[in-house]
């Protein structure tokens, strides 16, 4: 776009800001009728005629803002929407963002109502929308292949929408319709025709989210307290799908020990359960199974990804200003974030990462401790650094966010959290663990021994997973056991949609085979399932 490269003189614009574009008027000539597009009526030129054709070529050429502010200077003919009812008041840049969030799964669905009310909640921008829809596809994988390492249990989808489960099935978690456990991954068939684009495993239940905004759950029925208390009166033992949601488009689930929460296409946080003590900002019973919106400081705040701790919730919200985190629950162990110990029975924002001036673009909550990857590849963690899961050098709590120094050079993308484990994936596919590393979840194959004979492997600080490299496939997701009640297993995803799994196996969650009295595999194996 530099002029000067033809030899002609060089145009500089600078700080040129976004104008509304006045409607157009009448020409006070007769144009020549042509006929473009075989209409028997005067036609205009095609490339005007059709912006679709200017935006997509501005859009998916990496046009950096000079050469968009230059555009928008120069080029008034192409002010128009190709796609939608023509707005006036739109700029270049407007109308482009606008054309982009059409080709968004979640914005195509909405009624103009419903996208006019997402703009003003993001801001009040198209291209604040666009972030906001970009953000949350990064964080969550949404309609991409995962694999979900759950509590005895694992469920994997395809980038098509198939889902496979297998491992522990003592409440129909699988959604086979039997209770029998399964060592190999196999597909459920009772949704066959649809299309699922999130899922989401706590103790003993499963959640799968559709392309739809539905909602299917199937193992215990109770989305309140997991091991203990009042449970559900009867197990579901294939997907049904939760009615209390059927009037919320649903594109993500978290499932902690004591509730569940579920992410709105609009960006609103609904959780069940767990709030007899207004710990998550409303009263409820423990059974109780109708959603609820999570009140405070996100009222107003879209939110693009959401995670589970034991006790404690997450959220990444897209605001004007920036990504933000926000943190409610139990803050034992500081991983809350912010600077205490106390619960927080509505979300708080966690300022310490304005003072890194780091801008949070994945979130991840563990059992008693929390990881965040920013968008300039640090990672900072924070909570309870049993084990050294924190990767600071040392078993201290944390009760505020940390940089992992020692993670200096690398620029991470991903980050994967469980009870005393961390993952850290960077930009080229390698793979740091650092942590708890019993049942082999860490995947470096050493362990040390202590008096009564359990193994720990105590890593303190981020550690090359060298097991994984050496299968010369980039790594895009990490997922591993949340639960203090389970052994720990690991699945890693690769681009190429192949899937390893390492750590404990006891019950068929791994989904390879294992040697006779063999419990765990200590270093990553293929398991027999495409996900691309």
């Amino acid at each position: 776009m530099d002029a000067s490269t033809s030899g002609t003189p060089s145009i500089q614009y600078h700080n040129i800001p976004d104008q509304p574009v006045p409607a157009p008027t009448s020409p006070s000539f007769n144009r020549q009728t042509r006929h473009c597009f075989g209409e028997a009526t005067p036609g205009e030129f095609p490339l005007s005629a059709n912006p679709s054709i200017v935006l997509h070529v501005l859009t998916g050429c990496n046009l950096d803002p000079q050469d968009l502010a230059k555009l928008e200077a120069t080029c008034t003919f192409f002010r128009q929407p190709a796609h939608f009812a023509p707005d006036h008041e739109l700029c270049l840049s407007e109308l482009a963002a606008l054309d982009m969030c059409q080709k968004r799964a979640i914005f195509k669905p909405m009624n103009l109502e419903k996208r006019h009310d997402l703009k003003l909640r993001c801001g009040g921008s198209w291209k604040l929308v666009l972030r906001f829809l970009l953000a949350g596809e990064t964080c969550s994988r949404r309609e991409k292949s995962q694999a979900i390492a759950g509590p005895g249990h694992s469920v994997a989808v395809t980038s098509k929408g198939s889902v496979y489960t297998f491992g522990s099935n003592s409440s129909g978690q699988l959604g086979h319709g039997t209770t029998e456990e399964e060592s190999r991954p196999r597909i459920i068939r009772s949704l066959a025709g649809i299309r699922i684009i999130h899922a989401a495993a706590g103790a003993g239940r499963t959640m799968l989210i559709s392309d739809s905004g539905q909602v299917y759950a199937f193992g215990k029925d109770s989305f309140g307290e997991a091991e203990y208390g009042v449970q559900g009166s009867q197990q579901v033992n294939t997907p049904r799908i939760v009615e209390s949601l059927k009037d919320i488009f649903v594109v993500q689930a978290a499932i902690g020990n004591f509730f569940t929460a579920v992410l709105s296409r609009e960006g609103r946080v609904y959780t069940f359960s767990w709030g007899s003590e207004n710990k998550l900002g409303h009263h409820t019973e423990p059974t109780d199974l109708e959603p609820r919106p999570l009140l405070g400081a996100l009222e107003n705040i879209p939110v693009v990804q959401i995670v589970a701790g034991y006790c404690y919730l997450l959220a990444l919200a897209c605001q004007p200003t920036g990504m933000s985190v926000y943190s409610v629950g139990c803050g034992l162990g500081g991983k809350l974030g912010h600077g205490t110990k106390t619960d927080e029975k509505q979300p708080r924002l966690i300022e310490q990462f304005q003072t890194l001036n780091l801008q949070p673009m994945v979130v991840a909550a563990g059992a008693w401790h929390a990881a965040v990857v920013g968008t300039d590849g640090r990672v900072c963690t924070w909570g309870w650094g049993r084990y050294g899961c924190l990767g600071h050098g040392n078993e201290d709590c944390d009760s505020v966010p940390k940089v992992v120094e020692s993670l200096s050079n690398v620029k991470a993308v991903h980050v994967a959290t469980g009870d005393y484990t961390t993952f850290v994936v960077s930009n080229d596919g390698d793979v740091y663990s650092f942590g708890c590393g019993e049942s082999s979840s860490l995947g470096h194959n050493t362990a040390d021994v202590d008096a009564q004979g359990n193994q720990h492997a105590k890593i303190l600080s981020p550690k090359l997973v060298t097991s994984l490299k050496q299968i010369n496939e980039r790594v895009v997701q990490i997922s591993l056991t949340n639960s203090i009640y389970w052994n720990a297993h690991t699945f890693a995803l690769t681009e190429s949609g192949k899937l390893y799994a390492f750590g404990a196996g006891d019950k068929g969650q791994l989904g390879v085979e294992l040697v006779s009295n063999q419990t765990e595999r200590p270093t990553p194996e293929r398991v027999e399932i495409d996900l691309s």
